[in-house]
């Protein structure tokens, strides 16, 4: 009676010690305020893949804590937010709908090529870091690849509470508002966006886009065009 009473404890509290050893963190959907920037005159169409719309990322820290990030549908609808505030007009499709069936000058597909955390175990700090890299994919009407751009974001959270799962939620918003400001500031200077108001890429003007793409693209194996505006802290807006 004993034995069998210590091996229910013992399942029970190895139970709660599973518990503690995973954290789930779910990313509410962000906002951004309303940048003071002139819209580009153009039609957009901007394609969220499934993989983009559902993203979420699972990793063990150090063997024992396994932290679970669920970007999902915040991080879609954040960039839906976004280009509306950069386009004079953006009609959003799903992973199943046809271009063919709409109308638009450009049209943007971004992509989640890499992401990484860190925790204050890991760095022996009081704060929560994650790195986000998206590439955002632009074509022309007609279907052309125009170009490719890769945006690396940051965003940094001093730890609160126990858990710390609000804290990296808050690093996390801060990586995506890092990349909306430079999405905002360089994409027509990186991407030449702006010129397929004037109607699809010519054949010379592919083969050129495609040449530069490559040799920007990957010097020694580094992707092409990685901006970063670094150290937006857990203070800033």
């Amino acid at each position: 009676m004993i034995a069998s009473t210590q091996l229910r404890s013992s399942a029970i509290l190895f139970s709660l010690l599973a518990a503690g050893c995973a954290s789930n963190v779910t990313v509410e959907y962000p906002t951004i305020p309303a940048p003071n920037v002139k819209k580009l005159p153009l039609d957009v169409a901007v394609r969220i893949p499934a993989e983009f719309n559902n993203f979420v990322h699972e990793e063990k820290v150090l063997g024992r804590e396994t932290w679970t990030i669920n970007l999902g549908s915040a991080n879609a609808l954040f960039f839906e937010q976004l280009f509306g505030y950069m386009f004079d007009n953006v009609i959003v499709l799903g992973p199943d709908d046809n271009a063919l069936d709409y109308t638009f000058d450009a049209l943007i597909e971004p992509k989640i090529e890499g992401f990484e955390f860190s925790v204050p175990n890991q760095t022996k700090t009081d704060a929560f870091a994650v790195w986000i890299r998206y590439r955002i994919q632009v074509f022309d009407s007609a279907g052309n690849s125009a170009s490719t751009w890769t945006v690396s974001a940051y965003g940094k959270s001093q730890k609160e509470g126990m858990g710390g799962s609000k804290s990296l939620q808050r690093a996390a918003v801060l990586a995506m508002r890092d990349a909306a400001a430079l999405i905002l500031l360089q994409m027509n200077k990186a991407t030449k966006i702006a010129a397929l108001a004037d109607g699809p890429l010519d054949f010379s003007q592919i083969e050129s886009s495609a040449s530069a793409t490559q040799d920007a693209a990957y010097d020694n194996g580094a992707p092409e065009a990685i901006f970063a505006i670094g150290g937006i802290d857990d203070d800033t807006e």
